[in-house]
Order: C-alpha cells, then structure tokens, then sequence
C-alpha cells in the first residue's frame, strides 16, 4: 500500500486493544488501507483515529473507518470479506478529509499544535494531522525541534519527527522523551526545574 509492506493483522490488534473496540477488519482498497470496526457508544471514529496516528507509523493508519454493528461472517465463522460495505473511493484517497479532523487533546498535543501552527503559518493542526502533508520539510522540521528545545528545555532528535509524522504520534514520543529526561534527573535538577517552572507560572 502506497509503497509499504502493510500487515492488516497489526492494525486489527491495535483497533481491539481500544476499550470499546468489539470487532475489526483491516482490508487494502484503492492503494489504501479501510478499517471496519465494531465499538460500543463511548467509541468515536476521531478518536479512534488519533489512538492509531499516536501509535502506528502513519502508513498503517486506515484512511478510513467504517463503523459496523457486526462483522459479517461465512457460514465457517471466518469474515467475509465480500459482505464487507463499499466505501466511496474520494474518501479512500482522502478528497474529504474535513470529518477527520480532531482537536489536541492533551497538554503535549497542545504544545506541538501551537509550534506546528506557528512554524508552519497555519491557523490551526489537529491530532490526526501529518506534518509533512501540512507542507512541512527538513528545514521547518529543524525550526520544530529548536522550538521545543526553547520551550521545555528538551533536546528532541530531529528523526523523532520523520518517524511521528502525526501531531498524536508526535506529542505522544516527545512526552516520552521528557519523561525519560526526568527520570535520568537528580533530585536537585528536578528541584530546580520544578522551582523555575513555578517562579514562571507566578509572574
């Protein structure tokens, strides 16, 4: 799919480990990749989306889901593929993708939605945004990690976002990062960057 060696068994374990999650079916289409879910009410399509964008390589995000009551089945019990509903071929190659788009939802999302937006002179990046498609480049890509680097005083490596291309996936791995950088912390250090940080929410 679209040059990638793509597992839809890898997708299908990623989509049934969101609670909520009952049933999924991962099938290539139009050089693109649908997902069929099954979810109960506390499942949005959006937010499923994200949970994918934060933990799979984007190439291994379904283009688009389907919800389904049920998963259809063969009289062996094994899915059929053919029962399975069509989708609109404009919104497998992504024509409409206005529907998909999804607010930061985290402090971390937020952070890297406001560098995102400023590097880039856009008005607004959400969850489910790839920065490259939001016409980013290795040069703005370097403006993204120096401006965090300010920010937080974290030095993100310049390939963490070539391999998060997502804001999720992005926000996600340098939280991640950040986290590690606390833990390999002394106790003085982490003294003194929790007393800067309270001396710059006072002023």
């Amino acid at each position: 799919v679209r040059g990638y060696r793509v597992e839809p068994g890898e997708v299908e374990i990623a989509l049934l480990a969101r609670p909520g999650v009952t049933g999924a079916a991962v099938i290539a289409r139009e050089q693109a990749l649908v997902g069929y879910v099954v979810t109960d009410d506390s499942v949005t399509v959006p937010e499923l989306r994200a949970d994918l964008a934060a933990r799979l390589p984007a190439h291994l995000v379904p283009s688009v889901l389907v919800r389904l009551e049920r998963l259809p089945l063969t009289a062996n019990g094994k899915l059929d593929h053919r029962a399975l509903p069509a989708v609109d071929s404009r919104a497998v190659l992504g024509a409409d993708q206005s529907s998909h788009f999804l607010p930061p939802r985290t402090d971390a999302e937020e952070l890297i939605a406001e560098v995102w937006t400023d590097v880039l002179g856009l008005d607004k990046a959400g969850a489910l945004d790839d920065f490259f498609d939001l016409g980013g480049h290795s040069l703005l890509a370097t403006r993204v990690v120096a401006r965090i680097a300010a920010t937080t005083e974290l030095a993100v490596p310049l390939r963490t976002l070539f391999t998060h291309r997502t804001l999720a996936a992005f926000a996600a791995a340098v939280e991640d990062l950040l986290v590690a950088d606390l833990e390999a912390m002394s106790d003085e250090a982490a003294e003194r960057l929790l007393s800067t940080e309270r001396n710059r929410s006072s002023a």
